[in-house]
C-alpha cells in the first residue's frame, strides 16, 4: 500500500484529491496538510511514501518545504502539484529534490500513474511540462520570465510578498530578522525593475506565478 500525504492550502483541492485516490488500488491517503510547515511536521510524524505538494502556498512555500523534506526524510518522495506548469517553479522544485511534477489539470489516471511510478523509484513529470523543459535552454540569459534570475531564497521571499505576507510574518517564517527580509525585498525590486509590492504582484500575475483563484 502506497501511503500518501496531500498538501494544499485549499480544502476543496485536498478533499477532491483524497476522494479520487480513494478509488485507486494500492493507494491510501494518510493525512492532509494546509501549508509547508505542516507538511514537514506531518511527514516527520506519519512517514508517507508520497507527498503530493502544492507549490504555491503561503508560508515557506512548496519549494522550500520540498527541500527540507527531501533532506530530512529521503524515503518520502515528493510530487509537485500546481495549477500551472511554469518552468520557473518546475525547475526549482525538481532541483529541491522532488521526484515528480503534476498540474492540477492532470487526469485521475495520470495522478495515479505518477504516484505509482515515483513510489517505485522512478521520476514522473507531466508530459506537457516535460516538453517545455526539453526545449528550454538553462543558459539562456534572455529567458522571457524575469523571475528566473532570482536566487531560491529571493524567489521564496518574492512569493511570500505576493501572497500578502508582511515583513514581520516573512521574518518569523524564515527565522531571520525583518532587516534581512527587507534586504532581500529591495534586491528583488532591483533585479525585477519594480518599485513596490504592487508592481511585484502585477509582474507575478503577468507571468502566471500566482493563481488568480487564490
Amino acid at each position: 500500500m502506497i501511503r500518501v500525504l496531500i498538501v494544499d492550502d485549499h480544502v476543496l483541492v485536498r478533499t477532491g484529491i483524497e476522494r479520487i485516490l480513494a478509488d485507486a488500488e494500492g493507494i491510501e491517503v494518510i493525512g492532509q496538510a494546509v501549508d509547508g510547515e505542516e507538511a514537514i511536521s506531518l511527514t516527520r510524524e506519519l512517514e508517507p511514501d508520497i507527498v503530493l505538494m502544492d507549490v504555491k502556498m503561503p508560508g515557506i512555500g512548496g519549494v522550500e518545504a520540498t527541500r527540507k523534506i527531501c533532506r530530512a526524510h529521503p524515503k518520502s518522495m515528493v510530487i509537485g502539484l500546481t495549477a500551472s506548469g511554469d518552468d520557473t517553479f518546475v525547475q526549482r522544485l525538481l532541483q529541491a529534490g522532488a521526484k515528480g511534477y503534476l498540474t492540477k489539470g492532470s487526469s485521475y489516471e495520470e495522478v495515479v500513474r505518477a504516484i505509482k511510478l515515483v513510489a517505485s523509484g522512478q521520476h514522473y513529470v507531466d508530459p506537457t511540462v516535460a516538453s517545455g523543459l526539453l526545449v528550454r535552454d538553462p543558459n539562456n540569459t534572455h529567458n522571457s520570465n524575469p523571475f528566473s534570475q532570482l536566487s531560491d531564497r529571493e524567489m521564496q521571499v518574492a512569493m511570500m510578498i505576493v501572497n500578502c505576507q508582511k515583513v514581520q510574518e516573512i521574518a518569523d517564517s524564515l527565522f531571520v530578522s525583518p532587516r534581512t527580509v527587507n534586504t532581500y525585498r529591495y534586491r528583488i525590486f532591483e533585479k525585477l525593475d519594480v518599485r513596490n509590492d504592487v508592481e511585484l504582484t502585477h509582474l507575478a500575475l503577468r507571468h502566471k506565478l500566482v493563481d488568480v483563484t487564490d
